[in-house]
């Protein structure tokens, strides 16, 4: 059995998306299933990476760093007319999602050009334009590094919340995932509950749209809203939309009545944290080469030559304007290795 690559003092930079300078004592790539066993066992010294689009490195790692790249992607029938489609976590999401459309396999369009892994999708529980992961996943298979033991995990029990989930909080570094299961559909169902996507579609007369039409509608609408990584460093949404309760979210309408919100199942609501940050006037500004992006107030970027202490103050300042207009603390949507 070949054993998996390993590179001592590894360059980060390159692996993350935001593309600050830090440095790991060793990088190990995986890219079979069989090299399980061989991974280190101890899971504060091993830091798993996908993409990297959701990883911002403010600090070197003094440990090792873990490339998941295992391949591979198979569909099979499931139960009621479904189609089960097995992807593993190395797999780029975006192809993904293309791979399902040309195969008419309906119910993830809404996240297509979300960057990053498959194996991130489920611990951040992507969504988008009114898409979320949660309702596709079928479960997670995971390298169990407690017990030395590879499982499968049923979507129910994978704790999955706003932007969330076990292998994320409570269980974090527990699991290494291997590969993520949907269940997709044949028939197509347009899901149109985002506003600015119908608004979208309706400027070109689409009320029912194609799921090419659908899927080609929330392109437009990421390309204008978020930077090409490889043009711009950046790291997607740096910032959660606060939830809050209904009542705090009722006296904070009443104060701000064009904030924009979303209420949810369980009566709280979800607020627009780009919209409070271009309140305050962020959208555009900079501190050195860290700056927030000028279509989108939610976004933070790299013009360059940004660093870790940069960034550090970028995202403080504007926390701290928000807290004091609005009441709220925003919480940091990326994993900030090394910040304090």
């Amino acid at each position: 059995m070949r054993r998996p690559e390993t590179v001592e003092g590894a360059d980060l930079a390159p692996l993350s998306t935001f593309r600050l300078p830090a440095t790991a004592d060793r990088l190990i790539i995986l890219d079979q299933l069989e090299q399980l066993p061989q991974l280190p066992r101890d899971n504060d010294s091993l830091l798993v990476l996908g993409g990297g689009s959701n990883t911002v490195f403010t600090a070197d790692w003094p440990g090792t760093v873990l490339l998941n790249r295992l391949r591979g992607i198979e569909a099979e029938p499931a139960d009621n007319g479904a189609v089960r489609v097995r992807a593993a976590a190395g797999e780029n999401w975006h192809q993904l999602v293309r791979w399902c459309l040309k195969r008419e396999l309906y119910g993830i369009e809404n996240l297509i050009l979300i960057p990053g892994s498959v194996g991130a999708a489920p611990i951040q529980n992507i969504g988008a334009y009114g898409g979320e992961l949660a309702a596709v996943l079928e479960s997670v298979s995971a390298w169990d590094r407690q017990n030395g033991a590879l499982i499968e995990i049923p979507a129910a029990e994978c704790g999955l919340a706003y932007r969330d989930s076990r292998f994320k909080s409570s269980e974090r570094g527990r699991f290494l995932i291997t590969a993520v299961s949907l269940k997709l559909q044949r028939q197509f169902q347009p899901a149109l509950g985002y506003q600015s996507l119908v608004d979208h579609l309706g400027a070109r007369a689409i009320s029912t749209p194609t799921p090419r039409q659908l899927a080609a509608a929330v392109m437009r609408l990421r390309r204008h809203r978020l930077p090409d990584p490889a043009r711009l460093a950046n790291a997607g949404s740096f910032f959660k939309n606060p939830v809050l309760g209904a009542s705090t979210a009722a006296a904070m309408l009443a104060e701000h009545p064009c904030l924009p919100h979303w209420r949810l199942s369980d009566g709280s609501v979800k607020l627009a944290a780009g919209w409070m940050i271009d309140r305050q006037g962020w959208r555009g500004r900079r501190v050195g080469d860290a700056g927030v992006y000028q279509n989108h107030a939610l976004v933070l970027v790299n013009h360059g030559r940004a660093s870790a202490g940069q960034l550090g103050e970028l995202i403080d300042r504007i926390t701290a304007s928000v807290a004091g207009e609005f009441g709220v603390c925003l919480e940091v949507e990326p994993n900030l290795i090394g910040f304090e």
